[in-house]
């Protein structure tokens, strides 16, 4: 059921930005799409976001900046080692110059480039492209 929240989320964002909407809805809520917008803030991709009640169903409201293309949960898990990530991104994303993996690892969620400085690996989630 996780997945399914994650992946219905970012539907949501990426047809409120074809739409050219400012803001979107994320309703229901979890800690890992929490974290994966954090790091969608941290690159720049969206402007900011608000977690409305988080310890029931909750809400999220974020504010759009135009810039994401495409962002998919992947339905299927894959664990990373460290030393496959670059191979694994090259792989998935559609071109080099942008795009980022999500990875969920035992410390915490990064995308690829944070994952191969602290050199660790982990659980593929999330792929965004711009």
């Amino acid at each position: 059921m996780g997945r399914r929240i994650l992946n219905d989320a970012l539907r949501t964002i990426v047809n409120a930005e074809r739409r050219g909407k400012a803001t979107a809805q994320l309703q229901p809520i979890s800690t890992v799409m929490a974290s994966f917008l954090g790091i969608m803030k941290q690159r720049g991709y969206i402007k900011d976001f608000q977690v409305y009640d988080p310890h029931r169903v909750g809400r999220i409201t974020v504010e759009l900046l135009g810039r994401i293309k495409d962002c998919k949960a992947l339905t299927y898990r894959q664990d990373i080692k460290a030393k496959e990530i670059e191979e694994y991104r090259v792989r998935t994303l559609p071109t080099r110059q942008w795009g980022y993996v999500v990875i969920r690892t035992p410390i915490g969620i990064f995308d690829h480039e944070e994952a191969l400085r602290q050199n660790v690996g982990g659980q593929d989630n999330i792929f965004l492209s711009s």
